[in-house]
């Protein structure tokens, strides 16, 4: 069993938790941030007591430092082999020493586990953990710093051996948090935005180059705290070169200079491609509760059901697509990709409609397997775009799947809500050459999803290579993996270890040459090779991760040498002081011993209790549920969609239990009733039967027309125009009667419908146009298709009518 899944170790109703506070200090330079957390201990408890904690960081996060000071002493830790330091760290607990010890999950390179053992009754113990990572560019061109708060259930498919033991957050946590952080750019900062209050930004520099901001007093850290940095000048490629470390062996990856290489590759204009578009989207039970608490808050499934009204109209005609349903099964709309016209667009809207969060667990495998079973098209490459709001116990299984047919597809992959698994999501996105997005707290979906789907619609860019120029005497390494993949706008990042000594001057380039509907394009950066910005060893120490990351992509296909790459592994995580999978951080206070009579109290950190009757079969939950699963303290106060995520993860193995509970059917029936129990807050639910709610709660869907936007975008043909109607003229506050009357003769009625939805887009929904861009320009393709004279009058007269004030240029007719 790996070490990941301990069961047992849950603290019962009221006993103390230990973790009392956390403080996090935040340096961001430029794109790549500096994170360290402490974390304060005390036990309250009147004996020895070892504490357990599992908590999330970014997926890409590489851990670089992990310390503990009890009174005033300070005790590192050292990066070992992972075997290694768990017997350390045993065969110190068990003689009563104090120790600590750091480990990545196996499963998910974005959860780790924290022992912090042998506590002396009413000691303190600050922890401390230090990483860095990358911050992602976002549709707005901001840069996202997130601290993850929640690490939901990660959904474990039936028969896996896979298992990580998780915390639900949620209400009231029982410590505190402090955040603070310092930006610092060669850029000028323009602002700071967060999901949490903030305390005023403070310039420290009259060019704006650094910046202080710090948390507000009172936050509950009961959600992601994300930060949004925006820059001038974003999008400037740019070099970053850091001196290694003289001690360090010569030849090493720490001894030599590494640079980190941030590109923004421009593509001239072009056409956009057809291609087979399938969506996939996660109908498990959380999927049906509210991501946030505030007003005019939307279930995830509804706003995935908007999202895909909006997908399914801004897709060109000609193309293919196909859409997908999974939970602890799945099932597609049509048994393989169809061709993309009005009749096939009607059905699959229809279905659209009905589509509900109700199929259970988060078992994402299995559909992916049957995607990529299916035949490509000559011509139309496959675009993969999958929604989740969860995580899975076999992560890195999915990835090697998805990696292992990226020559056939791009993924693009969305993580909604807080607890989605960011290993899982970036993961998928990188391992299919596509783009990750989150949609957390009030983030609305459809524009994220929209600049996705723009990213699909591009030509795919082949042929990559990189080319440098460097002075005599100086050669380079790449680190990281070959470039697979880029797109207008987005940054492409690059680290390189530089070798040998230069004979002349300091100047160098690199070119990244690519070919663009079979033409040739170049893009190149300068850079200076003298160190001049003080990073610490960050950049060193993401260099190190990224060839970790490759290193294991190589143990997992299976070569000869699986013990050679491990070994490798090894050396490199421990030379460059970074977590691995294979590796652990291991601190041991040799100075403190103590008698310990009988085993250690072992606790866990959490936060609340639910304890749920099943009348019909008049099993306790609290009895049919492994402890693994239970939670603690204020049942009023649970978050539905945490506890959702919960109940997906519980159910398959409650069903060991509750012998009623055997078939397929009868395990969805059953997950069905446990949503109802939280849509409803009953306090019983009734056994599985055949029948079901024709309308849950959670399945009330507001009508499209009280989003006037979604209703003229749901008006819209296939082809890109619209008819003149009632329906059209309510979405203009209009009656069919005054846009009729006003139509200039020389138009037909459905030119003259689709001009005024182009002039009501343009002129009372520009700041949504990220969303309606690809439904607009087909409306401007269909009208120019249709070879009427000059429309110069018609705009006139429909600006008129509408109320706006738009030009003909600017609709693009």
């Amino acid at each position: 069993m790996d070490r990941m899944e301990i069961c047992g170790l849950m603290a019962e109703k009221n006993e103390p938790v230990p973790l009392k506070s956390i403080s996090v200090e935040v340096l961001v330079q430029d794109h790549v941030a500096t994170v360290s957390s402490t974390l304060q201990y005390v036990n309250e408890e009147e004996r020895p007591l070892e504490a357990l904690f599992v908590f999330p960081l970014p997926a890409d996060a590489a851990v670089c430092h992990f310390s503990a000071k009890i009174g005033e002493q300070e005790i590192v830790a050292e990066v070992q082999d992972r075997e290694t330091a768990r017997d350390q760290y045993d065969d110190a607990v068990s003689s009563g020493q104090q120790a600590f010890l750091l480990e990545e999950s196996a499963e998910s390179p974005d959860v780790f586990r924290l022992s912090v053992g042998c506590l002396s009754a009413g000691q303190n113990a600050a922890v401390t953990i230090i990483y860095v990572t990358e911050l992602a560019v976002q549709a707005d061109h901001s840069l996202r710093f997130c601290l993850p708060a929640v690490l939901n259930p990660r959904y474990t498919p039936a028969g896996s051996a896979a298992g990580i033991v998780s915390e639900i957050s949620s209400g009231a946590v029982p410590y505190t948090l402090t955040l603070s952080v310092h930006v610092s750019s060669p850029k000028p900062i323009s602002k700071l935005e967060s999901n949490c209050t903030l305390d005023p930004l403070v310039f420290l520099h009259s060019d704006h180059t650094q910046a202080t901001v710090n948390l507000s007093p009172g936050h509950m850290f009961n959600k992601d705290v994300e930060l949004f940095v925006y820059y001038q000048d974003t999008h400037q490629p740019s070099a970053i070169v850091e001196a290694g470390v003289t001690t360090a062996p010569p030849g090493s990856l720490m001894r030599d200079p590494v640079v980190m290489i941030s590109l923004y590759p421009e593509f001239p204009e072009l056409t956009l491609t057809r291609g087979e578009f399938v969506f996939v989207i996660d109908r498990s039970g959380s999927m049906g509760c509210q991501m946030h608490d505030g007003k005019g808050a939307q279930m995830p499934i509804e706003s995935a059901k908007d999202t895909l009204l909006l997908l399914l109209k801004s897709l060109p005609m000609g193309c293919y697509f196909n859409i997908y349903g999974f939970g602890t099964h799945f099932e597609s709309f049509f048994p393989q990709s169809v061709v993309y016209k009005q009749k096939t667009m009607d059905k699959a809207l229809k279905r659209v409609k009905e589509i509900r969060a109700d199929m259970g667990g988060t078992e994402i495998l299995q559909p992916l397997k049957h995607i990529y079973s299916q035949r490509c098209y000559p011509d139309h490459p496959r675009q993969l775009f999958i929604f989740t709001d969860g995580g899975v116990g076999n992560t890195k299984e999915v990835l090697d799947l998805v990696k292992s047919h990226a020559h056939s597809h791009r993924c693009f992959s969305f993580g909604i809500g807080e607890g989605a698994s960011a290993a899982l999501i970036t993961g998928m996105a990188r391992e299919g050459s596509g783009h990750a997005q989150f949609i957390t707290d009030t983030d609305r979906m459809q524009p994220k999803v929209m600049q996705s789907l723009r990213f699909a619609l591009q030509p795919a860019v082949l042929n990559i290579s990189v080319d440098w120029t460097l002075p005599d005497g100086v050669t380079v390494d790449t680190l990281s993996p070959p470039i697979s993949v880029l797109f207008q706008g987005q940054r492409a990042l690059m680290y390189a270890q530089l070798k040998g000594e230069s004979s002349g001057g300091s100047e160098a380039s690199v070119s990244v040459k690519y070919s663009l509907k079979d033409q040739p394009v170049t893009n190149q950066l300068h850079f200076c090779l003298k160190p001049t910005v003080e990073t610490g060893l960050s950049i060193h120490r993401l260099a190190a991760r990224t060839l970790i990351r490759s290193l294991e992509q190589e143990e997992r296909s299976g070569p000869a040498d699986v013990e050679g790459i491990r070994s490798r592994m090894v050396e490199l995580s421990v030379q460059a002081g970074v977590s691995s999978v294979h590796t652990a951080f291991i601190a041991v206070n040799k100075d403190s011993r103590q008698t310990v009579k009988g085993p250690l109290v072992q606790r866990r950190v959490q936060t609340y209790n639910l304890s749920l009757e099943i009348d019909t079969t008049n099993i306790q939950y609290d009895r049919i549920a492994p402890r693994e699963f239970r939670v603690s303290a204020h049942e009023q106060s649970f978050h539905c969609s945490k506890m959702m995520a919960f109940t997906e993860r519980a159910f398959l193995r409650m069903s060991n239990w509750v012998p009623e509970v055997t078939t397929p059917e009868q395990k969805t029936g059953f997950m069905t009733k446990i949503q109802n129990f939280f849509h409803c807050g009953s306090k019983t639910v009734n056994a599985p039967s055949d029948q079901t709610d024709s309308e849950s709660k959670s399945d009330a869907a507001p009508e499209l027309q009280k989003n006037p936007l979604l209703q003229l975008v749901s008006l819209q043909k296939a082809s890109g125009c619209w008819d003149l109607d009632a329906t059209l003229a309510d979405v203009f506050g209009k009656t069919e009667d005054e846009l009729t009357n006003q139509k200039p003769a020389q138009v037909d009625g459905s030119v003259w419908a689709t001009l005024l939805a182009l002039i009501w887009l343009y002129g009372c929904k520009i700041e949504q146009q990220m969303e309606w861009q690809f439904v607009a320009m087909k409306a401007a393709s269909w009208i120019g298709s249709q070879k009427v004279g000059d429309l110069s009058q018609c705009v006139c007269v429909g600006n008129v009518l509408l109320g706006c004030q738009v030009t003909k240029e600017t609709l693009g007719i």
